[in-house]
């Protein structure tokens, strides 16, 4: 082989590297812009409300406690000793009780001072009894179709709620610690991930609603209902009338949350939360004028009219009421 010959091959060679190395480049470039526009670039978020209430409603079917902040954990809202749906009411048997059989315990109201619990009822005198009582009975319960455990609060609090409630039968309160076995969302309602855990929650940690769609219902009703008998855990303002059907994914303060699916209601909406009432009829027969799911979505919510978003939570944080809510486009 010549000078010559040697010399064409070596370009040659050095001609094609050249090629691949430029190839590879671009697509090096190409892999990166494509990185940065779907996974370093940042979310986008657009202002769609404002926090104006936040409620815990530590004793299921229980009045609820308005906050100013509250801990946004996996399982619900927190502040101090008091979590939403924590503490719920039993047969002797395990099985639950809420405010559908016994509408009178929206009357009933839970609090928390210097590790007691703070038990009032109308025409009640106050009971108090500690938070933690680690030498009583843990307790198999049914929550809907689910199992999950609670611990038992003792004898002087069963007959607390076996006098208030007036039935022929006993009743007893439990409470859901942390080590116990939670309820998966999943086994009753199956557009819920498999990871995640409640306590004593129809089923899921954080609804949310928006004041002025509660507006929008009393302007088709007779007589005007409140935000409590919706029993939300966030309340919005400043945005219109189910706006919060579409916020997918949302952000307040450093907290974000994952909207799985509509709020079913049912017959509990017709229980007077200041009286104690069951009308079985409004709000009921009016949302189901006009806040029924598609056809495409009666297999999820039957005939129940759908009214606020419930939320999983992605990132937790602190709420606080005046946060702005933030919808986050991806």
């Amino acid at each position: 082989m010549n000078l010559v010959e040697v010399l064409r091959n070596a370009f040659t060679f050095i001609y094609k590297k050249a090629q691949l190395w430029a190839v590879g480049g671009g697509i090096t470039v190409v892999a990166l812009g494509l990185g940065y526009k779907f996974l370093l670039r940042p979310n986008k978020l657009n202002r769609v409300g404002v926090v104006s209430q936040l409620l815990i409603h530590p004793l299921k079917s229980g009045r609820a406690v308005s906050v100013a902040l509250a801990e946004c954990q996996p399982i619900g809202l927190k502040y101090g000793e008091l979590r939403d749906r924590h503490w719920l009411v039993i047969t002797e048997d395990g099985h639950m009780v809420t405010g559908r059989q016994e509408p009178r315990l929206v009357l009933v109201s839970l609090t928390s001072e210097g590790g007691q619990m703070c038990l009032n009822g109308p025409d009640m005198e106050q009971l108090r009894f500690p938070v933690l009582q680690p030498d009583n009975p843990i307790i198999n319960c049914r929550v809907f179709s689910s199992d999950v455990q609670g611990r038992d609060c003792g004898d002087e609090v069963s007959s607390w709620f076996t006098s208030y409630l007036a039935a022929e039968k006993t009743f007893r309160l439990v409470h859901f610690e942390p080590h116990m076995k939670p309820r998966r969302p999943a086994e009753t309602e199956s557009l819920y991930p498999q990871r995640e855990k409640i306590a004593y929650p129809d089923c899921g940690p954080i609804m949310l609603l928006s004041e002025a769609s509660v507006k929008d219902l009393n302007s088709r009703l007779e007589n005007d209902v409140t935000v409590a008998r919706f029993r939300p855990n966030i309340v919005v303002s400043s945005c219109k009338a189910f706006d919060e059907d579409s916020w997918e994914d949302i952000q307040i303060g450093d907290v974000q949350m994952h909207c799985v699916m509509a709020c079913g209601r049912c017959i509990f909406t017709t229980v007077d939360p200041e009286t104690g009432v069951i009308s079985r009829k409004q709000p009921l027969e009016t949302l189901k004028n006009y806040r029924l799911c598609d056809e495409a979505e009666k297999h999820i919510y039957k005939t129940s009219p759908l009214f606020g978003q419930m939320y999983t939570i992605s990132k937790t944080g602190i709420l606080q009421v005046g946060d702005v809510v933030y919808k986050i486009s991806h």
